[in-house]
């Protein structure tokens, strides 16, 4: 007889595992120095979240970006949303992997909204004030750009995860009977 089923139990680490990829993708879109943004032809421009640089081959002429008031929010907004998930990924580890508390994890989930809230303000300031500041041709947005969404939407996901999980505290504790999805007689 095959039987197919979830085990709980063993799950419980999935979702601090999730926080720390958050973790490191936001910790690469915040350390890209590579850029967020580059010219979309020629490659003689691009920015990264604390410069700009423009130039050719080895020839690149780099200026800071946090003389501006809007670079420095979205730094700040980035770092605090990163010092957020840190604190998240702590206490998820904690009450899931450390000691079963499931009456901790919709406070995670809360952590994990006010961090997204900080991200999504940075990664949309940073566009519309980085189009208003270069006026001349077309830019795409980089891979490191791309991480820092990343980041945010598995935040957004663990953090709807975590508020549900309340629901399930039989299902993690192994108090509850396993429900099979298949099973053949």
């Amino acid at each position: 007889m095959f039987r197919c089923g979830i085990a709980y139990p063993r799950c419980r680490w999935i979702l601090p595992l999730l926080l720390l990829f958050a973790v490191v993708f936001d910790i690469i879109a915040i350390a890209a120095t590579s850029g967020w943004v580059e010219d979309e032809g020629a490659k003689t421009h691009y920015s990264s979240m604390w410069t700009q640089c423009r130039g050719r081959n080895d020839n690149w002429e780099c200026k800071t970006l946090m003389e501006n008031s809007w670079a420095q929010a979205v730094a700040a907004l980035m770092i605090i949303g990163l010092v957020l998930l840190c604190i998240a990924f702590i206490v998820s580890c904690v009450v899931l992997c450390c000691s079963l508390n499931v009456g901790m994890t919709p406070v995670v989930g809360l952590i994990l909204f006010i961090a997204v809230i900080f991200q999504v303000i940075a990664l949309i300031i940073y566009p519309v004030k980085f189009n208003e500041l270069i006026f001349e041709g077309h830019y795409d947005y980089t891979w490191a750009y791309g991480f820092g969404w990343g980041a945010t939407i598995l935040m957004i996901g663990c953090g709807i995860l975590f508020c549900c999980l309340p629901r399930y505290e039989d299902e993690l504790s192994g108090m509850a009977k396993t429900k099979y999805i298949y099973s053949s007689a």
